[in-house]
């Protein structure tokens, strides 16, 4: 029996016994109507209640901040979706946009020119490799595009039709060394005839070439096409002289042109397929 009463289990019953009876008098005296296991297990466990409590503040801020994450995640792909639809509202205005100035141009040049008709086309491909702008469109021989016709961006002339074929056409540009067409200058009416240049197509300029050194024209003056063939209508506006400069090869002077639009940026065009005094095929005027 001695060795049972100094054996340490029989010590740890006596203080829990001992805890128990201390309990329910601390509890009588304060006359809490709490039990006296309850009041010890509530001093014994206390610092756990304390952690368990942190925890679970813890859990709780957790939570509301995720709530919160959730909301604010879903009020961004609301905002996304908005801006998405925004943005292909303004794709479809720039594109309306793009096309009523094309079309807005090329009435004016039509009620000018009642028997020109146009097929409407879309640039579907470039050649990066090119340093001329050659550019290839969705008609072809199918929609009565043909060699030579004339390549506008509303009244501008872009180029013209260097080879079509069945359902689309390489387009040849204004700053191409190969195209060439008959021009004058609308104010002074000197003519010559415009055409591309390696020189100047880095800066996206073609030329008229072959001016007298006495010309008149200047900055600013306007260059048409003449006319002077049947490929090619005339007063089609093919830019804007830019600058004046004298031939290192021969006497005579030569005015660079700035296109009326930036080829570079074309999406779409149109192509005169007729105008009433055609005839004959070809790539030039």
């Amino acid at each position: 029996m001695k060795d049972l009463f100094k054996s340490s289990r029989f010590k740890l019953i006596v203080s829990i016994i001992v805890l128990l009876l201390l309990g329910m008098f601390i509890s009588a005296a304060n006359g809490h109507g709490e039990t006296a296991q309850s009041g010890i297990v509530g001093t014994v466990f206390a610092p756990a209640h304390w952690v368990a409590s942190k925890i679970s503040d813890g859990i709780d801020v957790i939570s509301e901040n995720a709530k919160g994450n959730a909301e604010y995640e879903k009020k961004i792909d609301s905002l996304q979706t908005q801006l998405g639809e925004l943005q292909e509202q303004l794709a479809d205005y720039n594109n309306l946009k793009a096309q009523n100035e094309l079309y807005k141009e090329a009435l004016e040049l039509k009620e000018e020119n009642k028997d020109f008709k146009f097929t409407e086309a879309s640039v579907i491909g470039r050649d990066s490799a090119n340093p001329y702008c050659t550019f290839t469109i969705s008609k072809g021989t199918a929609n009565g595009v043909k060699d030579g016709n004339a390549v506008l961006y509303g009244k501008y002339l872009v180029g013209i039709i260097k080879k079509a074929y069945p359902t689309y056409s390489v387009v040849s540009s204004v700053i191409d060394p190969d195209f060439s067409v008959s021009a004058y200058d609308i104010s002074t009416n000197e003519l010559s005839y415009v055409t591309g240049s390696a020189d100047l197509a880095e800066e996206g300029y073609c030329k008229f070439e072959n001016l007298d050194s006495a010309t008149k024209i200047s900055y600013g003056s306007i260059i048409a096409t003449a006319g002077v063939s049947s490929k090619m209508p005339k007063g089609i506006i093919i830019g804007t002289v830019k600058d004046i400069s004298d031939e290192a090869t021969n006497i005579s002077t030569y005015a660079s042109v700035e296109p009326g639009t930036d080829i570079k940026k074309l999406d779409k065009c149109l192509v005169l397929v007729d105008y009433g005094e055609e005839s004959g095929e070809g790539s030039n005027d």
